[in-house]
C-alpha cells in the first residue's frame, strides 16, 4: 500500500449518535481518469502540476507528490469525449498543506499552460485556484483557512464564491522552495450530477456522508467528520443529465475508510438500498445514479 500525506482533516463538530456514516477519518484517494492522450496527459501533471511520476506501467500513469498518488491516467483510445452536459467529473481538488507550496504550484500551471487557468476563489473554508486539463478535466489546487475561522449557521457551512486576486497571492507567497518536495492529498472530488435532491438520496442517505452545505439548490457539499465538503455535486452544465456513456474523463473516485469493519458496514447499507456492490476483497466498487464509478477501501 502507498505511504498517504495527512493534511489537517480532523473534524470540527461530532456526527449525529447512532447515525449510518462513514468514520469521521474518512478521506479521498486517487482520481482515476481514462485518457485519449497519454504521454500528453502525463505530461500536463508532471510539468504544470509539478506532479511526479510515482509508476507507469503498461497504459497506466499514476502521479502524485511524495510517495501519494493524486491522479492515475489510463490510456483508453477510441472513447469520444464528453458532452458538457454530461454528469461526470466537475474537478478534482489536490490540497495543500502550506500558501508557498500552493503559490509554486499556482505559478507552475500558469507558466507551463497559461491557457488551461480559468480563474480563482474565495470560498471562506478555502482559497482556490482553478484550471482545465487538456481532455477537458477540471483542476482545483487549494489551500484551507483554519478551522476557527469556519463559520456553521443551523447547520450549514457557509461557503461562498468571491474574488481573489491571483497575482496578489503569488506576489505575497511565491518562494523559491522547490515545489516537489511538499505533500498534497486530494481533498476532494467535485462531480457534475443530474438531481441534486436525488444525489442527496445516494451520497448522504446511503453512503454515509453528512451534507455541509447546498448552493441555491443547484449544488450539494458532503463530508465526513465536519469537513467542509469530501464531495460535491452540482448541476450547473448538467440539469437533468442521465447516466453517463463511456467516454474520456472520469474513471473512478477513490475513498479510504479506516478500516474493513467499515467496509462491512457501508456494504450492508448499500445493499439494504438496492445498490449492486462488488467487493474484490480489496475493497468495494458501486456506481451513483449516473454510473459514476464510485471504490471505498480501507487504509489498513
Amino acid at each position: 500500500m502507498q505511504t498517504r500525506t495527512t493534511l489537517a482533516t480532523t473534524p470540527t463538530r461530532s456526527p449525529p449518535a447512532g447515525a449510518d456514516l462513514l468514520p469521521a477519518d474518512t478521506s479521498m484517494d486517487a482520481v482515476t481518469l481514462h485518457v485519449a492522450d497519454l504521454p500528453g496527459m502525463t505530461a500536463y501533471y508532471r510539468d504544470a502540476i509539478a506532479l511526479s511520476v510515482l509508476r507507469a506501467e503498461g497504459g497506466t500513469v499514476v502521479l502524485g507528490r511524495g510517495t501519494t498518488p493524486l491522479v492515475v491516467l489510463q490510456h483508453t483510445p477510441g472513447l469520444p469525449v464528453p458532452g458538457r452536459g454530461q454528469a461526470g467529473l466537475f474537478h478534482t481538488a489536490i490540497l495543500f498543506a502550506h500558501r508557498a507550496a500552493l503559490a509554486a504550484v499556482v505559478a507552475s500551471a500558469v507558466r507551463v499552460a497559461p491557457t488551461t487557468y480559468v480563474g480563482a476563489a474565495d470560498h471562506l473554508v478555502s482559497l482556490a485556484f482553478y484550471f482545465t486539463d487538456p481532455e477537458g478535466n477540471g483542476v482545483e489546487l487549494y489551500i484551507d483557512r483554519a478551522r476557527e475561522q469556519w463559520t456553521w449557521v443551523d447547520g450549514e457551512l457557509q461557503m461562498a464564491s468571491l474574488p481573489l486576486d491571483a497575482r496578489a497571492y503569488l506576489s505575497e507567497h511565491l518562494t523559491d522552495d522547490q515545489t516537489a518536495t511538499t505533500g498534497a492529498v486530494v481533498g476532494h472530488v467535485h462531480l457534475q450530477v443530474g438531481d441534486i435532491a436525488r444525489a442527496q438520496e445516494f451520497y448522504v442517505d446511503a453512503l454515509g456522508f453528512e451534507r455541509t452545505t447546498g448552493w441555491h439548490a443547484s449544488a450539494l457539499f458532503v463530508s465526513a467528520g465536519g469537513y467542509h465538503h469530501h464531495m460535491a455535486m452540482n448541476t450547473w452544465n448538467s440539469f437533468g443529465a442521465g447516466p453517463r456513456a463511456a467516454t474520456i474523463g472520469l474513471g473512478a473516485v477513490s475513498i479510504v475508510v479506516p478500516a474493513r469493519e467499515e467496509i462491512m458496514a457501508l456494504t450492508d447499507r448499500l445493499r439494504h438500498c438496492q445498490i449492486p456492490v462488488a467487493d474484490d476483497g480489496a475493497g468495494i466498487s458501486f456506481e451513483d445514479p449516473w454510473k459514476n464509478l464510485i471504490r471505498v477501501t480501507p487504509s489498513r
